[in-house]
């Protein structure tokens, strides 16, 4: 019987070096969309495919502010009683249940296999998701509800899956596909950001993974890939033919939102489904593209 995935790691141990001034004194995940912050996308995601718990891999610097924002603030919430009823119940309705959300540090950021290695005490012997907040996912179902629902259905390991242009592999992790049905593609293979005539394929990993612990087992022997790095992708590789392995195209769109203009595209994107900005936001765009074309 297969095991349900009931947490969930979320490494936000990053400096968010690409967004400074912005990010001096904000950690990355809490620059908002719109009007919240990246964290709240990535945990509302996960509630929606049945996560209970959050495991927060921090660095000393944004641990106390996540801690902060998920916190109930009870003199905030009774000065907006009275005012705004509703965007107190907005407020309830965005947060996790008291005691969902656990903290650990990352230490030294040896690369994003050993960020999800440090949670590897709370997570335990049982099947996890990790969320990278920085991939804003926008799709319906969401992308980690689809995801839950086929290691429920296999047993195995799922990751969310895009094509992009040969020339960017070098940017992600890398597919060498089998079977294939335009939807879920076995995996018989993983590299980890080849150069472009060295890519097995186009279909990359995103920022959304479910995971069997035996991949704790891997990233503990430390071992060293592209960049001098501890990769997710080399301990996930070595899974391969031991259960099944799958990547999922989720569908819907991804906002890459640890790049300057992926954090515009979402901002435009999330505007355009807000009901009270659409309009406004539309004649600006018109006006806009005709003035600086």
């Amino acid at each position: 019987m297969t095991r349900k995935v009931r947490k969930a790691v979320l490494p936000v141990a990053g400096l968010g070096t690409r967004f400074l001034p912005a990010t001096k004194a904000v950690p990355k995940e809490m620059l908002p969309i719109v009007d919240r912050p990246l964290i709240d996308y990535a945990v509302a995601e996960g509630r929606a495919a049945g996560i209970e718990t959050f495991i927060f891999v921090t660095n000393q610097r944004n641990e106390p502010t996540l801690r902060a924002h998920f916190d109930m603030v009870a003199t905030l919430e009774a000065e907006l009683a009275a005012k705004d009823p509703a965007l107190v119940r907005r407020l309830r309705d965005g947060e996790p249940p008291k005691g969902s959300i656990h903290c650990v540090p990352q230490g030294q950021p040896l690369g994003l296999g050993h960020a999800v290695g440090c949670a590897r005490d709370l997570v335990g012997d049982e099947p996890f998701a990790v969320i990278l907040p920085d991939d804003l996912m926008d799709a319906a179902p969401p992308a980690l509800a689809q995801m839950v629902a086929v290691h429920e259905r296999t047993g195995g390991n799922v990751v969310a899956v895009e094509e992009v242009p040969r020339e960017l592999t070098r940017r992600y992790g890398v597919l060498d596909i089998g079977a294939d049905d335009g939807i879920m593609a076995e995996v018989k293979g993983l590299v980890e950001k080849p150069e472009p005539e060295k890519a097995p394929s186009t279909l990359t990993v995103i920022g959304r993974y479910v995971l069997l612990p035996e991949v704790f087992e891997h990233i503990a022997k430390a071992e060293r890939g592209a960049g001098g790095e501890i990769q997710l992708t080399d301990a996930m590789a070595k899974m391969i033919g031991r259960a099944p392995f799958h990547g999922l195209r989720c569908g819907g769109r991804r906002f890459d939102c640890g790049s300057r203009i992926g954090f515009v595209e979402a901002q435009v994107g999330f505007g355009l489904k807000d009901p009270d900005m659409r309009d406004r936001l539309m004649q600006f765009l018109r006006a806009s593209g005709s003035e600086w074309e």
